[in-house]
């Protein structure tokens, strides 16, 4: 459950969750078919409710509506709608490796309204390694648990640096967009 949430909703860390779900493997408090089993399921769950929540919007309204959005151009949905379109499979199965991208390659992928077969294989595949991962993390760390957290919060710190990075370049852009467009 805490999966298919943190898969819907980032902010929750799968980083965490997992970690302590290896530790507790390792502790003999769970089952770790078990776990990776559900925590794959999950995955799967979330990514799923996300593709059809896009899949029903459509490719082009999804960009009207996205473009609506503060700091979001439909050109830049566009570029990365045109991204998967070139690399749709490798993309899902290699963001599901990584933060932050984990949840929304769904979102191009169900405007795609890419094969629902392959979505669920590649994003199948990519949630299970990156969750088994996690899973022997938090095991080989044994009562080390504390080492995750403290790492986690760096790591969140970078993360929320690169998102006031990245959203002040966005108005930037959009500020100088805007006053070219009243130029021209």
């Amino acid at each position: 459950l805490l999966i298919v949430i943190e898969t819907v909703f980032p902010p929750i860390p799968s980083e965490i969750v997992l970690t302590l779900a290896g530790f507790l493997v390792r502790q003999g408090e769970m089952n770790a078919i078990l776990v990776l089993l559900t925590a794959t399921i999950g995955s799967l769950v979330g990514a799923f409710l996300l593709y059809w929540l896009a899949a029903a919007l459509g490719r082009e309204r999804s960009i009207r509506l996205l473009g609506k959005l503060p700091l979001v151009d439909e050109d830049d949905f566009r570029k990365g709608a045109d991204w998967f379109d070139k690399h749709g499979r490798p993309a899902v199965f290699f963001s599901r490796l990584l933060p932050g991208l984990r949840s929304v390659i769904s979102l191009p992928a169900g405007a795609a309204r890419m094969n629902l077969v392959q979505f669920g294989i590649f994003t199948g595949a990519g949630s299970l390694l990156w969750n088994g991962l996690l899973i022997f993390l938090g095991w080989l760390l044994g009562s080390q648990y504390e080492l995750v957290d403290q790492y986690s919060s760096v790591l969140d710190w970078l993360v929320i640096g690169a998102i006031v990075a990245i959203i002040v370049w966005l108005i930037i852009r959009r500020v100088r967009r805007n006053r070219a467009q009243r130029r021209g």
